[in-house]
């Protein structure tokens, strides 16, 4: 095989981390995010099937994120929940703390898109927990960070949707008008309420970042859609007008109906501003109508804003200050109901991050403060769940020992001891999954809670047992382990398990050492 790729023989696969299969995932997300939904979701099912018989697991977490977005675009909440949870549930499995998080924000969206705000919010701020730890995947941790700020964004927190685009786009440029967005909608909406100088400010920011935008690349018509709304807002009426009539009709013929509502929202407000009010109402029942096609939850309280506005302007007499007053009352209320979300997701982040850190204490406690590892405490608590018969079977219990240790402290020092046990750590730790659990349980010894059968537990103990005798940690000495190990049978104490695994050990170290008993 070396030879074929050394002669210059193509691999059938491009080799990526994110598994063999992974171009087939991102045509399922690229149809998803193109609106062709159903055929995203044949795609998948025809895909996951390959992938679980490959065995790529890394594409199958992939391909049911898939499934989730196509079921979220096509307005399917409740199929779009069912994934999510199950897609959490495989990120914990695989001790995924960045694909946790980014699933948290998915699905916090799907919930504040459902109503349920309370928890959306409780998913959110364990999202933020999540994401404050420090990681080396800078793309994973950007994407996670984008499915957070994007779930802030439907549920109207444009403070926390802001802040998050603002520090992305410090390092990453694509994300500037995103974050301009972002300013644009909560401009707009202060507005609404009667904080026009904060509005005033937000919305200036947008177009600061929208102009540069423009200037550099004078043909997208999606940043002179969002240039236009702003300086229209802004009172400047005449560029605003003249931008909007050049994108209104590209954005519509391309079905970018999102940003063909800003042309029509800057085109009415300008011709408004200008005295013009019935074709005013028309730019504004134009961007009505294209609500049809999955408008931001934020912008038909927008629409229902300008047109009562239009409308008081048209006819200020009792009936038209009326209904302005009833839109400006229910504006005021969807205002209020955003600053609870604010509240609430302060409060659940405080809740979380007490969690958080309750938990850290409690992993303090069980951790071995040489070599990482669980502790003997953790060991007791794993053998009361299997008395109590509260494990997950099959399980196998390693015991693992360093041969010879003694000596290697006598000959070559404690401190050379411990980088030697340190080392075995690593390698354990290494050999198991995330549902595995390595324990120092004393001195030299160390267990190994396995989930699998016995097969599994000789082949990963083997695994260990060579990885230890390559090892060169002491120059001139070889390290080694001896492995004991036995399975958890139906009705098994923990005692009777240990017992079994530790009679094991003491023939593997009789055998000569260096070797595995089970």
């Amino acid at each position: 095989m070396a030879g074929e790729i050394g002669s210059g023989a193509r691999l059938p696969v491009p080799v990526t981390v994110k598994g063999p299969l992974h171009l087939l995932a991102l045509r399922v997300h690229r149809l998803a995010d193109t609106g062709h939904g159903h055929e995203a979701l044949l795609a998948a099912d025809a895909y996951l099937a390959i992938a679980h018989a490959v065995g790529d697991h890394r594409t199958v977490l992939f391909l049911v994120q898939g499934q989730m977005y196509a079921n979220l675009y096509m307005g399917r909440l409740v199929e779009a929940a069912d994934l999510g949870d199950r897609l959490l549930r495989l990120h914990q499995a695989a001790g995924s703390a960045l694909g946790e998080a980014k699933c948290l924000c998915d699905l916090a969206q799907v919930e504040v898109l459902r109503g349920r705000y309370f928890l959306a919010m409780r998913y959110l701020a364990r999202a933020a927990v999540l994401l404050d730890q420090p990681y080396t995947d800078v793309d994973r941790r950007i994407s996670a960070l984008c499915s957070f700020a994007e779930a802030a964004t439907a549920a109207e927190m444009y403070e926390t949707a802001a802040t998050t685009y603002e520090k992305l786009s410090i390092t990453h440029a694509g994300f500037g008008l995103v974050h301009a967005a972002t300013l644009l909608h909560w401009g707009l909406r202060l507005s609404h309420v009667g904080r026009h100088d904060e509005g005033a400010t937000r919305l200036r920011r947008s177009a600061e970042i929208t102009r540069r935008h423009v200037e550099q690349r004078p043909d997208d018509m999606v940043a002179s859609a969002m240039l236009a709304l702003a300086l229209a807002k802004l009172g400047d009426v005449v560029p605003a007008e003249k931008l909007a009539r050049e994108a209104v009709m590209p954005l519509r013929q391309s079905e970018n109906f999102r940003y063909a509502r800003m042309a029509h929202l800057a085109l009415g407000i300008s011709l408004r501003a200008q005295g013009a009010l019935a074709e005013a109402r028309t730019e504004f029942v134009a961007a009505r109508e294209l609500c049809a096609f999955g408008p931001r939850p934020d912008e038909k309280p927008i629409i229902r804003f300008e047109m009562a506005l239009t409308a008081l302007a048209t006819d200020d007499g009792q009936a038209g200050r009326d209904m302005f007053s009833a839109v400006e009352g229910q504006t005021r209320e969807l205002w209020r109901l955003r600053m609870q979300r604010l509240a609430m997701l302060r409060q659940a982040r405080q809740r979380e991050e007490s969690e958080a850190a309750r938990e850290r204490a409690e992993r303090e406690v069980l951790r071995d403060p040489l070599t990482g590892l669980d502790n003997r405490r953790r060991f007791d608590l794993l053998m009361d769940r299997i008395d109590e018969g509260r494990v997950t079977t099959p399980l196998v219990l390693l015991i693992v020992d360093v041969d010879h240790f003694k000596a290697i402290n006598d000959a070559y020092s404690h401190a050379a001891g411990d980088r030697a046990l340190r080392e075995v750590a690593r390698i354990l730790r290494a050999h198991c999954r995330a549902e595995d659990v390595p324990v120092r349980y004393a001195g030299d010894e160390f267990t190994v809670f396995l989930q699998g059968d016995l097969a599994v537990g000789r082949e990963v103990a083997e695994r260990i047992r060579a990885a230890v005798a390559r090892t060169d940690i002491i120059p001139g000495v070889r390290l080694t382990v001896s492995v004991g190990l036995a399975a958890l049978g139906e009705g098994m104490s923990g005692e009777t398990l240990f017992r079994e695994a530790d009679d094991r050990l003491y023939a593997a170290k009789w055998s000569g050492r260096n070797t595995i008993a089970s």
